[in-house]
């Protein structure tokens, strides 16, 4: 921190370090509108028909699209979905979850990992989560596991992967299926392969804020043949196919329509080529951001997995409020105060939502988990995951590094924000 005297923080009526909103991120561009009117001259917005025929897999787009997200990363089978909440309840039903069985999973994440467990009839199981990269914590999963498990639903939050070398040895030891939801991890690397590819079945969200945007929609990504197939049928009404495609195996084969339209695969054709122009240069401002951040004592700033890459959809940091001597709450309202758009001082404990604190998800009877198909009294109560609770409740910091493509100039500003916080603690005691 600076030694000179420090200019009064905004948030005591001094001046404020950013005046003027950055610009909101948009990848966008000449070539998504030109792929999109293409589209519509064609006159063929969809080409799904939901029953087994030539047109079951959707139009050109959408295979096109599969076709050039399965060589992008790397996997046998792509297929494209209209969200990725969607993605992850055809993936959850791929596996041939049954109903009671139960799902490990994180609670640090967007509460659609843990209801696509739900939608099966399948229990949600929280394991904890590490204390630095906020991914799941393997040896929390091992801790969780009992004789009714059936799978692991790993997230690779914020941006980076998971340990998915322990991830899959537990799963092996104990022949579970293994999911990785890669949402916010398009493109991060672990140890040279792409996150989402080590797991049974992974995939990444195309929505507005998320790296490759689409408006809305997702990507499952696999190498298993069946497993891609049962995603297929689930997509696109399987009990009006099943039968003429000669499917023996009905387990789950209750489809939706969860087909990604060929607009929406014609602008992801282009967003996949940009995909590693975006993330570098979001690696670009978040590793200045970091450098100025650094020297700065009671912050934590993100830390990356040795071997993988960070791709940076959020930017999480952690507060130590004894060495800082001041609540988070003050020091995110002075930040803000500053212009800093986009920070929260909460990410998400979902095992603490209404619908697990209170057990009512089917109907108003408790289903599934009075059922008898639920083999054991499930805990949902506060403690069972205090990394991620203390983090909600005390620690976190974050800043949503999707809202903005950075350029030098605004993240030194930003910088220049933070210090001025810091350099203005005792004024916040």
């Amino acid at each position: 921190m600076s030694t000179a005297l420090a200019s009064p923080l905004a948030v005591h009526g001094g001046p404020k370090t950013i005046t003027r909103p950055f610009a909101r991120y948009n990848p966008l561009g000449a070539e998504e509108v030109a792929a999109a009117k293409a589209v519509v001259e064609s006159g063929i917005l969809s080409q799904y028909y939901g029953r087994w025929c030539a047109d079951f897999y959707g139009g050109p787009k959408v295979r096109d699209f599969e076709q050039a997200c399965a060589a992008k990363f790397g996997v046998k089978r792509a297929v494209t979905v209209n969200s990725w909440t969607s993605g992850l309840v055809a993936a959850v039903g791929a596996i041939g979850i049954e109903p009671g069985d139960e799902v490990i999973t994180s609670p640090w994440t967007m509460c659609a990992t843990a209801t696509a467990i739900l939608h099966w009839n399948a229990i949600p199981v929280f394991a904890d989560i590490e204390p630095d990269t906020f991914c799941l914590d393997p040896r929390s999963v091992e801790a969780n596991i009992t004789p009714h498990t059936r799978a692991i639903l790993s997230v690779d939050i914020a941006g980076q992967s998971a340990d998915m070398d322990a991830l899959r040895a537990i799963a092996k030891k104990h022949n579970l299926k293994l999911i990785s939801d890669c949402a916010q991890a398009p493109g991060a690397l672990y140890k040279g392969k792409f996150a989402g590819t080590l797991a049974d079945v992974g995939g990444y969200s195309l929505n507005y804020h998320k790296h490759i945007h689409t408006g809305e929609g997702g990507i499952l990504v696999t190498n298993d043949d069946e497993i891609a197939e049962r995603m297929c049928l689930i997509r696109n009404h399987a009990e009006a196919v099943v039968g003429d495609k000669g499917v023996t195996d009905l387990s789950n084969m209750i489809g939706h329509n969860f087909r990604l339209g060929e607009i929406e695969c014609a602008i992801g054709i282009e967003q996949l080529k940009k995909l590693d122009r975006q993330i570098a240069s979001r690696q670009r401002a978040t590793a200045r951001l970091t450098a100025g951040l650094s020297t700065l004592p009671g912050l934590q700033t993100p830390v990356t997995r040795a071997g993988c890459t960070h791709v940076y959809y959020m930017y999480q940091m952690i507060l130590d409020l004894p060495q800082l001597g001041v609540s988070r709450q003050k020091l995110f309202e002075a930040l803000k105060a500053e212009g800093i758009e986009g920070l929260g001082t909460a990410f998400a404990n979902i095992h603490r939502l209404p619908v697990f604190q209170r057990k009512v998800a089917y109907g108003r009877g408790g289903f599934p988990w009075t059922s008898d198909i639920c083999k054991r009294d499930v805990s949902y109560a506060k403690g069972i995951c205090p990394v991620a609770e203390r983090l909600q409740d005390e620690t976190y910091l974050g800043f949503q590094a999707c809202m903005h493509t950075l350029t030098d100039g605004e993240v030194d500003l930003m910088i220049a924000a933070f210090h001025k916080v810091w350099d203005n603690l005792d004024a916040l005691r």
